[in-house]
């Protein structure tokens, strides 16, 4: 069973293009996680955006703006080139 960046095993559920020409990937972390379908998007405009497992999300815009929320809405934006800020 493969694992993601953190050490969580996952099955890998698929992947596809929306109509929009954007991609993306499903995964299957398992009935223990808080959130067991987790999905990755990979956008045409170089943006994307991941739903985890632990019910937090991160975005990136693709000029380099992210921002990452936990589940408790709590979380960061850090724009390009400068220093994260709480939300």
């Amino acid at each position: 069973m493969p694992k993601d960046k953190f050490g969580n095993p996952y099955s890998h559920k698929g992947t596809g293009t929306n109509t929009q020409g954007n991609q993306w990937d499903s995964r299957d972390y398992g009935s223990g996680a808080p959130n067991q379908n987790a999905y990755h998007y990979s956008n045409v405009d170089k943006s994307y955006y991941y739903s985890n497992a632990d019910k937090s999300k991160y975005y990136n815009d693709g000029k380099g703006n992210t921002s990452y929320t936990r589940p408790d809405g709590s979380g960061w934006t850090q724009s390009k080139g400068g220093s994260r800020q709480p939300k």
